[in-house]
């Protein structure tokens, strides 16, 4: 084999095109201001591991730049942005079971119980995580051409790597398309049970067990001050006490 093959430039294709939404926002009536934030950070990873890659390869460190826009940059970028939108999600879908409870007057002891607990916390990550069960596969096959790509720099090992990234791309659109709609679903979800949370009402039989006998000794007490009903003897030693 000639070293042919080392004077074939490392170029990184332009990844804009490939990430579609990414880049231009989903055009949501009402975007998620969360949401937007994320799709705006996980875009600048992108870009700034792109631009790395640039640099290593114009610099002539072929390999590294290979590896800068490798899959764990990719999966770094997307589980960074999927932990995210969860914390906030769990926080606001918290601090509205809290208002809900607080408007309803139900009790401290009662509003812990309706707020995330700890496996609901981590079933709404799996939920949303799974949102890039498509972008896994095309991150498998961008590491397999990448290592093929840093084995040899052929002309066909360098198409492979950019097709791979390429595709990577078009899956983080579609990832983030599918997060999107995760969001809303689980939205959807505890909108039901802050409903619930809203129809709550402080059980009658409580209601019964304290105001009615609450109300019978006020009756009785109004009667004998009214004079109606004689005072009882250890009322009326009580009473004298009274200076």
């Amino acid at each position: 084999m000639t070293n042919d093959h080392l004077r074939i430039p490392v170029r990184v294709p332009e990844l804009g095109p490939s990430v579609g939404k990414l880049v231009t926002g989903t055009g949501r009536a009402a975007p998620d201001p969360a949401l937007e934030r994320q799709r705006v950070l996980l875009l600048a990873r992108l870009i700034e591991a792109a631009g790395e890659a640039r640099r290593l390869a114009a610099e002539g460190s072929r390999a590294e730049a290979v590896r800068a826009l490798g899959l764990d940059r990719w999966l770094d970028a997307w589980e960074r942005a999927v932990s995210a939108i969860a914390q906030s999600l769990v926080k606001r879908l918290n601090e509205r079971l809290e208002a809900e409870a607080k408007a309803v007057r139900m009790p401290r002891r009662l509003r812990r119980r309706v707020l995330l607990d700890a496996v609901e916390v981590r079933g709404l990550s799996g939920r949303l995580g799974a949102a890039g069960a498509g972008l896994v596969p095309a991150l498998d096959e961008l590491q397999a051409a990448s290592d093929r790509l840093i084995d040899g720099t052929t002309r066909a090992a360098l198409d492979e790597w950019q097709e791979s990234l390429l595709t990577a791309g078009r899956r983080l659109e579609a990832a983030w398309l599918a997060l999107e709609e995760h969001v809303e679903q689980e939205e959807a979800r505890w909108r039901d049970a802050m409903a619930l949370v809203s129809a709550w009402r402080r059980p009658l039989w409580l209601v019964a067990a304290v105001g009615v006998p609450a109300l019978a000794a006020a009756t009785w007490l109004g009667l004998i001050m009214g004079g109606y009903v004689p005072a009882p003897e250890w009322l009326a030693r009580a009473w004298s006490l009274v200076p």
